[in-house]
């Protein structure tokens, strides 16, 4: 069956163009110039509105155990919601804990997404325990698994973290096989040191959890993340979640040296603040509780990072995507910030918030795209498959319209969360249609996609290396 998208502006990598696209079963067939695509196929009017690649969003945690619960979102609602808001592809993480066979992690998280997804899915490997079975593991997921990342933790000890020796030899492992290193990069012993000693004080609010993660202990484990790269050969490193200016001073500065550095950040780090959403009166501030944490207002984060996308020492922007009511899972905290689960849900909202980027002048629409698409896409072994509007790509697009506007609200997003980290915000502009592999699954305020149409991806390895 073909489908003809006719009088939108495509927007490439290189910017925006008119042009009809003609899909052909689950791939894009041709690009043509408007007016000459042959008669037949069935028609998508975009007129007045932008085609884009479907969204890639390279982080996301569906149904992740986490301080004694686990992430509000199963396989199911979170990518129904992720295609709701424009994203058809998300890289979840599978987790090997202490102890644990890398394998057996991964088979683990292919039985909780297998046949509940509504778009496509690939995996990261979470490792939480380094060692020779492991190493032998990153090895054989790389050659026959399509896992080629593998995520490390400097916070979190006795819950994932590595140490700096594990961490090396992870890097080196990598290295050999092509695989790309993702670091959570802050230096958790410290953290803890601080946590405790807050505690002590009887300071138990949500904001201090912020106030003991200071941006000083991510940047510090940003730069020895950085340095053991160096070390492992110029291993490829991509640091997580970055959300502050001095973390991002270390990415820049090995950018600048042409090392195989990159980091995303993520809508939150962009536009919320610890004192307006952490320091929200009570226990509101839980709603916002996340790692790396919201960052101050009074300096310089948002806008050292919204530079950081333009000038692409920001290469991607995902979600980290991992929610939990305030009902039941939040709550926990009560009287103990250091008990709050960590996590925001986005997922549904990422397309709409970067393309405000666009509207107040902060981005250009290719970077708009490059950074929730094609870059997302191509760092992570998807693309040309994913994260790009051509000939034999498959056919993940959005027709997105500059003149609507979306409203977030707890009353009409999809995500399984009794709030939301977005209530009342107005985006000026409107995720329209949404097509994966050439189906339609959501259109004019409409869902038609179903639980088990996402199919597994296996990823190749990154092209994106310096």
């Amino acid at each position: 069956m073909s489908t003809l998208i006719k009088n939108g502006t495509v927007i490439g990598p290189t910017g925006p163009y008119a042009a009809d696209v003609l899909i052909d079963g689950e791939t894009i067939a041709a690009i043509y110039a408007p007016g000459r695509a042959p008669d037949g196929p069935e028609v998508i009017d975009a007129t007045g509105k932008y085609v884009i690649p479907g969204g890639v969003d390279a982080h996301t945690h569906m149904q992740l155990p986490f301080g004694g619960t686990a992430a509000s979102d199963t396989f199911d609602t979170g990518t129904k919601a992720a295609a709701i808001g424009g994203t058809t592809t998300i890289i979840d993480f599978a987790v090997q804990r202490y102890g644990e066979v890398v394998q057996d992690g991964l088979a683990a998280w292919h039985a909780k997404a297998g046949g509940n997804c509504h778009i496509d899915y690939g995996f990261h490997m979470i490792l939480g325990g380094v060692d020779d079975d492991a190493l032998k593991a990153m090895d054989q997921l790389v050659g026959s698994e399509g896992i080629t990342s593998f995520k490390l933790f400097m916070a979190y000890p006795g819950v994932f973290y590595s140490d700096d020796g594990q961490i090396l030899r992870a890097m080196q492992k990598a290295r050999d096989n092509g695989a790309m290193i993702m670091m959570h990069a802050e230096n958790g012993p410290a953290i803890d040191v601080l946590v405790k000693q807050a505690l002590e004080r009887g300071e138990t609010d949500p904001i201090h959890h912020g106030l003991t993660r200071p941006q000083a202990l991510e940047a510090e484990a940003t730069s020895r993340a950085i340095w053991l790269a160096s070390v492992a050969a110029d291993c490829p490193l991509y640091i997580v979640h970055l959300s502050a200016s001095k973390a991002l001073e270390q990415v820049k500065a090995a950018r600048d040296l042409g090392r195989n550095v990159f980091a995303e950040t993520c809508p939150q780090y962009l536009y919320l603040t610890l004192e307006d959403q952490l320091g929200a009166p009570g226990f509101e501030g839980a709603k916002w509780v996340c790692s790396t944490p919201l960052r101050s207002k009074h300096e310089s984060h948002r806008a050292d990072l919204w530079q950081g996308l333009r000038t692409n020492d920001l290469s991607v922007v995902s979600t980290d995507h991992c929610p939990f009511c305030m009902k039941d899972q939040k709550e926990l905290g009560l009287g103990d910030f250091s008990k709050i689960p960590n996590g925001i849900g986005s997922v549904e909202h990422r397309v709409d918030l970067l393309y405000q980027g666009v509207v107040d002048g902060k981005l250009s629409l290719a970077r708009w795209v490059e950074t929730i698409a094609t870059t997302p896409a191509r760092m992570f072994g998807m693309y040309p498959k994913k994260g790009i509007i051509a000939p034999g790509s498959d056919a993940d697009i959005v027709l997105y319209d500059p003149h609507g506007r979306t409203r977030i609200s707890v009353e009409t997003h999809h995500m399984n969360m009794d709030h939301s980290a977005w209530e009342g915000w107005e985006i000026d502009g409107k995720v329209d249609t949404v097509l994966s592999r050439g189906e339609v699954i959501a259109s004019g305020g409409e869902y038609t996609g179903r639980a088990g149409r996402g199919k597994y991806v296996p990823r190749g390895l990154s092209d994106y290396l310096l």
